[in-house]
């Protein structure tokens, strides 16, 4: 299993109506180092429909400005959809949204 594929079964797991950031993907796959190898791999998601990158954010729960599938509007969109609700225009409101933990991948 590639570290991309480990990413991708890592953010299967964030429950529908969640969120995780990029570290605590990376925590899943066992180095919070790899936050930003998680987004690399989200931008080229091969999978968008099944793979549900739109539940990751920032660690202060900000949108992607460069979210792969449509823009930050389109991630919060998709995030609305599910029932995340946000305190401003592009940011989650991680105390009530954000998972506590993933597990190891």
């Amino acid at each position: 299993m590639t570290t991309f594929d480990k990413v991708y079964a890592a953010v299967k797991q964030i429950p529908r109506g969640s969120v995780a950031t990029y570290g605590q993907v990376a925590e899943a796959l066992g180095n919070r180092r790899l936050a930003r190898v998680v987004g690399y791999a989200l931008h080229v998601n091969p999978e968008p429909g099944v793979i549900p990158c739109h539940r990751v954010v920032k660690r202060d729960g900000e949108v992607s400005s460069a979210f792969a599938f449509g823009g930050a509007n389109r991630q919060v969109e998709l995030l609305r959809g599910e029932g995340v609700e946000f305190i401003d225009e592009t940011h989650v409101d991680m105390a009530h949204f954000c998972v506590r933990a993933l597990p190891l991948v």
